[in-house]
């Protein structure tokens, strides 16, 4: 049977360290969202945008009890307004200048489907250049 190697001391410290910082923070994102242009050239464009920033707020709800609303999610720079995506069977929407209060209340609704569809679907449109 082979003896088990122990790194030295201080290159366990270095590897615990390394693997406590890589493992403790959020993970970093790409551009400021105070630096994310106000129109976009494809609606695409934008949600990859969007999510490759760094925002203040990023949250999500989990949207396994509706029917036809995959997933959920809103991105917000002042916390009082921001961008929310909304993921279906065929593709994403995105919509922009969302209060956080409206996202608030989607994320609380009895129906996801039945609130996005009386409170924000045609209200926030996303701007295309």
């Amino acid at each position: 049977m082979k003896p088990i190697f122990y790194p030295p001391k201080a290159n366990r410290i270095y590897c615990f360290l390394l693997f406590y910082f890589c493992t403790s923070f959020e993970p970093s994102f790409g551009q400021d969202c105070n630096k994310i242009p106000s129109s976009f050239r494809s609606y695409e464009q934008a949600v990859q945008i969007v999510k490759s920033s760094t925002f203040k707020i990023r949250e999500s709800v989990n949207t396994s009890k509706s029917s036809w609303i995959r997933a959920a999610s809103f991105y917000s720079c002042d916390s009082q307004k921001g961008f929310m995506i909304i993921r279906t069977d065929d593709r994403e929407y995105i919509h922009q200048n969302v209060p956080i209060e409206v996202w608030r209340g989607f994320k609380n609704a009895s129906s996801f489907g039945s609130y996005y569809s009386n409170n924000i679907r045609g209200k926030y449109r996303l701007l295309l250049s």
